[in-house]
């Protein structure tokens, strides 16, 4: 992955001769290397253009404006969108969310962020492009409001952050001892499978195997998800500070950040903090004092792939093969990153065991509820007056939520942590936020009753067939038949059997995907069938005859008839 890049940013894309090259330096195949190459959206394989422009077509973005966008931007260049103008000066990209959700439209140029876009924001854009302007100067900084803010006496992350402050009651403890205070304190996985995480760092530091890893995984790549943006560019020592609590817990020797790519802007300061930890003491050799204790943290760079979000995947990824979800043969725990024990959690979980041992396990049990101690950061995008972020306790209702973040009365419905989550209609507002409720990994996209359910499904279902990696044939296959069904359904000719192999393909895919890709992807069709049937029932065919399915036993009849007459004969 590291040779991709580095290729590509001197010449702009990766050509054969590269590709040759590297398979020779690396010992393997130019076809496993071009495999590998090609997996990832963002390596050219073609001289690129001098202005790469990636625009974001999620469905929040897609209600805010895109189609307008993205007409400007092909006027403006004189290119349409998957070509190059004929200078070699722009190349139009659409793309899946790039985590600015709050900001649509938003686009990456150069992997440079460009927010709250509009046909006149994009001709002068591009005037002055081509009058020679810096991008560094025209680029948008993209920071996301903080809307709400718990008093600071209830606050765990969007409170003040002393570099190492979480790390000075290291000296003091055991390993068993920092994996006790994380037990006590609660944390779970906050990217949205909610493990607990002291179960996790346990089983890894109880492996006998020496050499170990920590791992962050900073591939936000759900749509309307960002609050781990927020985190990395506000509060980047407090996620190092994890990463190391959780590589003395274990006993690992190095952590990795893998760095979505469409956050690439982040990276800079992200190291920057990385050596200043280096130069306290805090990374490197003898970290904080205590002998033997030698970890350091290292950046790795994605090349937009979803899946990567999956733990597996995101290994593979790392050792520089496809991001394809590993068969559940060894947990990362037992063998992880290069077959070594590996623990492997979200920015928000890293950051929360930091603040769990500077704040202490009491502090936190102190906030939400009892069966939900803590709190959650959430995104917030859509259909609402105040996009952007919050820390909320556990056991806030959905109506509560929907107050502060300013929804139109006529909400008709949120989706709740992006579309492999789970979407909530209004006979359900006064549901809590909570671990023993609706779990909740860190977004809300907010829909009104002008907007249409199906169009959104759609938008879903699209992104779920570009970002399967295809290697198991329920999630290639499922995703692909679920998306014929549904333009089926938009033509205005869905019909009962539709339904019934809608729920039977869903069904296949849940129980026999590899990873969570496919396992949730159905969720989006499944859940608005059952929570809004009066949306769909409009899109019922008449039953002129027509439209019913192909049915093989009624077609056969008169033949199977036929033959047992012969046979008698």
């Amino acid at each position: 992955m590291d040779a991709f890049w580095e290729i590509q940013d001197s010449k702009g894309y990766i050509s054969d001769e590269d590709i040759a090259s590297l398979a020779q330096e690396l010992g393997i195949s130019k076809i496993d290397v071009e495999g590998v190459l090609t997996f990832y959206h963002f390596f050219e394989r073609q001289p690129a253009a001098k202005y790469t422009i990636y625009l974001n077509n999620s469905i929040v973005a897609k209600f805010s404006g895109f189609n307008k966008v993205k007409t400007a931007f092909e006027q403006a260049t004189g290119t349409v969108f998957g070509q190059h103008t004929k200078d070699g000066m722009f190349a139009l990209r659409e793309t899946s969310c790039i985590g600015l959700s709050d900001m649509e439209p938003a686009a990456l140029i150069n992997w440079r962020p460009f927010i709250n876009l509009d046909p006149q924001k994009v001709h002068q854009l591009i005037i002055d492009l081509r009058a020679g302007k810096d991008l560094d100067e025209l680029s948008d900084y993209a920071i996301s409001q903080v809307q709400h803010r718990l008093d600071i006496d209830r606050a765990v992350m969007l409170r003040t952050h002393m570099m190492g402050n979480a790390l000075t009651r290291l000296k003091d403890l055991s390993p068993a001892e920092v994996i006790e205070e994380i037990k006590n304190g609660r944390l779970t996985g906050m990217g949205g499978a909610f493990f607990p995480t002291y179960i996790k760092w346990d089983g890894c530091r109880q492996q006998s195997e020496p050499t170990k890893f920590v791992v962050c995984n900073a591939d936000e790549g759900e749509p309307g998800t960002f609050k781990d943006r927020h985190l990395l560019r506000h509060y980047p020592g407090l996620v190092l500070e994890g990463m190391i609590i959780g590589g003395y817990a274990v006993g690992a020797q190095e952590g990795i950040i893998y760095l979505r790519a469409e956050y690439r802007y982040l990276r800079g300061k992200i190291e920057q903090v990385i050596e200043d930890y280096r130069r306290q003491g805090w990374l490197g050799e003898n970290v904080l004092g205590i002998p033997g204790f030698d970890f350091d943290i290292r950046i790795q760079m994605g090349a937009g792939a979803y899946v990567c979000g999956a733990e597996t995947a995101l290994l593979q990824s790392l050792e520089g093969y496809r991001g394809e979800p590993r068969p559940r043969a060894f947990l990362p725990i037992e063998k992880g990153f290069l077959h070594k024990p590996t623990i492997v959690n979200n920015v928000e979980t890293f950051a929360g065991a930091a603040r769990i041992l500077e704040l202490g396990s009491d502090f936190i049990l102190n906030t939400g509820t009892e069966t939900s101690p803590g709190t959650k950061l959430i995104s917030v995008s859509g259909d609402c007056s105040r996009p952007g972020i919050y820390e909320i306790e556990w056991g806030t209702t959905i109506r509560e939520f929907l107050t502060l973040c300013g929804a139109a009365a006529d909400t008709m419905a949120v989706q709740v942590s992006g579309p492999s989550g789970e979407i909530i209609s209004p006979k359900e507002f006064d549901r809590t936020i909570a671990l023993d409720d609706l779990r909740c990994g860190g977004s809300f996209m907010v829909f009104n009753s002008d907007r249409n359910l199906l169009e959104i499904v759609l938008n879903y279902n699209e992104f779920f067939v570009n970002e399967s990696c295809g290697v198991c044939t329920p999630c290639r296959a499922g995703n692909f038949i679920l998306q014929r069904q549904l333009r089926k359904i938009s033509r205005g000719l869905l019909d009962h059997h539709d339904i019934e192999n809608i729920q039977k393909w869903s069904e296949i895919m849940r129980s026999s995907s590899r990873c969570g890709l496919g396992m949730t992807a159905p969720n989006p069709i499944l859940q608005s069938l059952e929570k809004f049937p009066e949306v769909f029932e409009q899109y019922l065919a008449p039953d002129t005859g027509l439209n019913t399915s192909f049915q093989l036993e009624a077609a056969v009849k008169e033949y199977d008839s036929i033959i047992q007459k012969n046979q008698q004969l």
